[in-house]
């Protein structure tokens, strides 16, 4: 009885195969609409001669088929736009690197020509005497005195000021 029941099962649970103008019939249907409604089951069943279950089982396959093409489709475009993203990054840090290295090379030049230019200054002080007084007549702190040395400012008291503000004097 174990034998004529096992192949009794096969017999049962056995399925055709789709002929090639079956699946185009389905896959015309199928890119008509990707959900299969209970009325377009039984009409194809009917149509193409299979069990209407062999027709949800068919659109259930494709629908995970189609989902996994259009997921790789995303990622791929995805990536894509994540390759050139990172590309773009790259050539925007070379020119912040670029920048930054201008804008110090421009720094050290100003830094320079108020400091030391290609002649050396030579400040013109208006010292009054030996009473410790410098420019418009006011006493200088060692602070201030050592700043307008520095700056080589003409005029007595400069410190707070910025550089805009200061009138050098450079012969």
């Amino acid at each position: 009885m174990s034998t004529s029941g096992s192949s009794l099962q096969k017999t049962k649970f056995q399925k055709k195969r789709l002929t090639q103008d079956q699946v185009r019939v389905l896959e015309a249907s199928f890119n008509a609409g990707k959900k299969l409604e209970p009325e377009l089951k039984f009409q194809l069943a009917r149509q193409l001669g299979v069990p209407p279950r062999q027709i949800a089982i068919w659109y259930q396959n494709k629908r995970a088929r189609w989902k996994n093409q259009s997921m790789e489709l995303d990622y791929s475009a995805l990536q894509l736009r994540l390759e050139v993203t990172l590309a773009d990054n790259k050539q925007l840090e070379r020119q912040v690197e670029n920048l930054r290295v201008e804008l110090q090379r421009a720094q050290d030049a100003a830094v320079f020509s108020n400091r030391a230019p290609a002649h050396v200054p030579v400040p013109q002080p208006y010292y009054d005497g030996g009473a410790g007084r410098w420019g418009n007549g006011e006493a200088l702190e060692l602070e201030e005195l050592y700043a307008c040395l520095l700056l080589g400012t003409n005029k007595g008291s400069n410190y707070g000021q910025s550089l805009e503000d200061r009138d050098f004097v450079w012969l």
